[in-house]
């Protein structure tokens, strides 16, 4: 046995975290470049809201106190990443700020990552 193998760990939860608050920024600096007016406000708001929250949420996940809980806790991730594109799709459609290329895309990959992982969870 490798005398270094207790001490290696998974890095992809460290990278996954990393990534969704790279893209929780990324949605902020977006929105900052927003048109001003009353809906992009409060659309640009809501979107903020939702982006920051799958990382706090995926955070909790990763302190689960039981695979029921990790499950739970992806859960609401996903929900936040599938709100997350909503409001991004209706913030695109109102304005021309390229909001639905790369953080669309990025939005779609993250919600694969946490199907599967919810899927892979329940086995």
């Amino acid at each position: 046995m490798d005398s270094a193998a207790p001490f290696r760990t998974n890095r992809a939860p460290e990278r996954l975290q990393h990534r969704l608050v790279n893209f929780a920024v990324v949605v902020c600096e977006t929105v900052a470049d927003l048109p001003s007016g009353k809906a992009m406000e409060r659309y640009g708001d809501q979107v903020i809201r939702s982006a920051g929250s799958v990382a706090a949420n995926y955070a909790e996940a990763r302190a689960a106190e039981s695979r029921r809980d990790f499950i739970h806790k992806m859960q609401i991730c996903l929900k936040e990443l599938r709100e997350t594109s909503v409001w991004m799709e209706i913030i695109g459609r109102l304005t021309d700020v390229e909001f639905t290329s790369a953080l669309a895309d990025e939005c779609e990959e993250l919600t694969r990552i946490f199907v599967t992982s919810i899927k892979t969870a329940r086995r």
